[in-house]
């Protein structure tokens, strides 16, 4: 008997089905993933998975006509392996976190009626997980107040090296792996005068950005850390007073967990606007700020990097926002289902 976890593509779905796994410790678990992406570079040797499998598909969304058709092809022969995975793996339920990798294995779980779970982790609901609600034994979501379990599913880092931030002497920039030109542009705008407030930098810049960025800042003569990828972010998260960065929902509940007071700027092409939606979840709190890409305002951004009582304020009330609980209860969720099986 096997608990099957699928999805990602990203970043910000392979987050949750490591730290779900991570609950998971005596089940056999395997993974079903896509060639394409960060599946493979995520878990293609993680021990904890039994097996892991990497199928050959692609996104459909962005894809002229004939792209459309290839990727719709690929999506249709791996459903079909991914239906012998079941089968031959004895699959009693199946996790999915969304994302094109998660297609093939999800529609697999409807057509031989092994139990899904899906877990949506944005505001605004993937076209994915939207198509296959109906056919799901537990759909999860932190911004639906009719899902079982609202917490969100983060690894315990994040709530271990929390703290309330009662004064700034750290910034952070968070652009993700790859990077965020418009936060890239803002923080070295700001550099100059974060420098004369004596706030030390820390600034992910994307992989290919770190030599460009990095640059600037010499130029400026100001000393910055500047990174791309990172397996340390609970300790960034946590050496920082105050963040600006891109609103993914790993990334948006990462901070909260960590009480690290954040103006997000949304990625402005993300399907749905569902990074925008994600920050206006929280800005609704009152714990958080929001700009859009092309509104941003670097006297506004200084006006409230300087409201230290706001800061704290905000700070405190993310402590409470979100229950650390959030992975362990989606893995009891699985393992009562798969018993059931």
């Amino acid at each position: 008997m096997s608990i099957i976890m699928t999805g990602g593509g990203t970043g910000g779905h392979l987050a949750i089905i490591k730290a779900v796994k991570e609950k998971l410790t005596n089940e056999s678990l395997i993974y079903v993933g896509s060639t394409q992406g960060q599946d493979r570079s995520w878990f293609g040797e993680d021990k904890q998975f039994k097996k892991t499998y990497f199928l050959p598909t692609r996104g459909v969304v962005n894809q002229g006509v004939l792209g459309k058709i290839k990727s719709l092809w690929m999506l249709a022969k791996a459903t079909v392996s991914a239906y012998y995975i079941l089968k031959q793996q004895d699959a009693k339920v199946v996790f999915c976190v969304g994302g094109f990798s998660a297609a093939p294995t999800s529609i697999a779980a409807v057509l031989a009626g092994v139990p899904l779970v899906i877990h949506e982790q944005n505001a605004v609901m993937g076209s994915l997980n939207l198509r296959l609600r109906k056919y799901a034994n537990a759909l999860i979501s932190s911004y639906d107040d009719n899902s079982p379990i609202k917490s969100y599913p983060i690894k315990e880092e994040f709530f271990a090296k929390a703290r309330v931030r009662n004064k700034l002497e750290n910034i952070i920039f968070l652009g993700g792996s790859q990077g965020a030109k418009a936060i890239n542009e803002l923080a070295i705008s700001l550099a100059p005068w974060l420098h004369s407030q004596n706030i030390k930098i820390i600034h992910q810049a994307g992989e290919k950005n770190i030599q460009s960025v990095s640059a600037a800042y010499d130029k400026l003569g100001i000393k910055a850390e500047v990174f791309g990828f990172t397996n340390k972010m609970p300790d960034m998260m946590a050496s920082a007073d105050f963040a600006i960065a891109r609103s993914g929902a790993s990334t948006l509940w990462e901070l909260s967990a960590n009480g690290l007071p954040t103006i997000f700027i949304p990625y402005p092409y993300a399907a749905g606007d569902h990074q925008y939606h994600n920050a206006k979840f929280l800005v609704e709190q009152n714990l958080a700020w929001v700009m859009r890409e092309k509104d941003i305002d670097v006297e506004e951004v200084k006006n409230i990097i300087l409201n230290t009582k706001d800061i704290n304020s905000k700070s405190k009330r993310l402590l409470k926002s979100i229950d650390r609980d959030g992975s362990q209860k989606i893995a009891s969720l699985l393992t009562q289902i798969e018993a059931q099986g």
